[in-house]
């Protein structure tokens, strides 16, 4: 099975106030093709950093990050950005788009940046429309984003995720600010993604969130205390039962 992240004794430091604060220490890990990844921990131990820190957007301190066999320490920061652009995708907790485009323009606009596929104006319209029919939101594709409600933002967003057909998917918080029937609609999309073939890794705080997954990595003050994997063969109900009882185990 093709490794896509690989992750080897990182650390990540702050420095604040001149004091040094450890925020990750010695974590390693790997996440494979097809995987579906959930980070989840207390507050403040340090899940938002390490997938930031893993998808090049936060420096490494010490350690080792190898992204489809690319060591990131090696990489400058044009080369991280590329790299960000044409090979992964992202969804944020808050849907960050551009205020003067419609929809499908923010949906597309990775791909008028990236010179990763070769094609007109025209076929990235279409891919991006052909993405907003799969999710179900093609009919707000010329609206202004503040004309659409959260759910299909989100929705809206996971598009813009995947026009660039990223080889991993990092989401932070991706059903954080939604309801509870918009929550289940992203992660509904996003685990069809999933087993599409589509790698994730996501941060949440959700144990409902997190039994759709594959996989768990539970943090602890910037370590991994423990990992669970999760039998997607069990129904939904029994899959949060089995995974609330050992997030208990571990503290939660």
């Amino acid at each position: 099975m093709k490794t896509i992240l690989e992750v080897k004794d990182l650390c990540k430091t702050y420095i604040i106030n001149k004091r040094q604060n450890n925020v990750l220490c010695n974590i390693s890990f790997t996440i494979n093709e097809g995987e579906m990844v959930a980070v989840m921990g207390p507050s403040g131990s340090g899940k938002s950093t390490l997938l930031y820190t893993v998808s090049g957007m936060e420096k490494i301190t010490a350690g080792d990050v190898y992204f489809c066999g690319r060591n990131m320490a090696s990489l400058n920061e044009n080369e991280l950005a590329k790299m960000r652009l044409d090979d992964m995708g992202f969804i944020f907790q808050q849907m960050y788009m551009m205020k003067n485009l419609s929809v499908l323009d923010n949906i597309i606009l990775p791909a008028v940046k990236s010179n990763k596929i070769k094609e007109s104006r025209k076929a990235t319209v279409q891919r991006g429309q052909d993405l907003m029919r799969k999710l179900g939101i093609i009919e707000t594709m010329d609206n202004d984003i503040n004309e659409v409600s959260g759910g299909q933002l989100q929705r809206a967003c996971i598009c813009r995720s995947m026009i660039n057909n990223p080889q991993m998917i990092f989401a932070d918080e991706p059903t954080g600010a939604l309801n509870r029937t918009s929550s289940e609609e992203v992660m509904n999309e996003l685990t069809k993604l999933n087993n599409d073939g589509t790698t994730i890794m996501l941060v949440t705080h959700d144990a409902k969130v997190a039994a759709k997954c594959t996989r768990l990595l539970f943090l602890v003050d910037g370590n991994i205390k423990g990992e669970y994997n999760i039998n997607r063969g069990l129904a939904l109900r029994d899959r949060e039962r089995d995974l609330n009882n050992w997030l208990l185990e571990m503290g939660w």
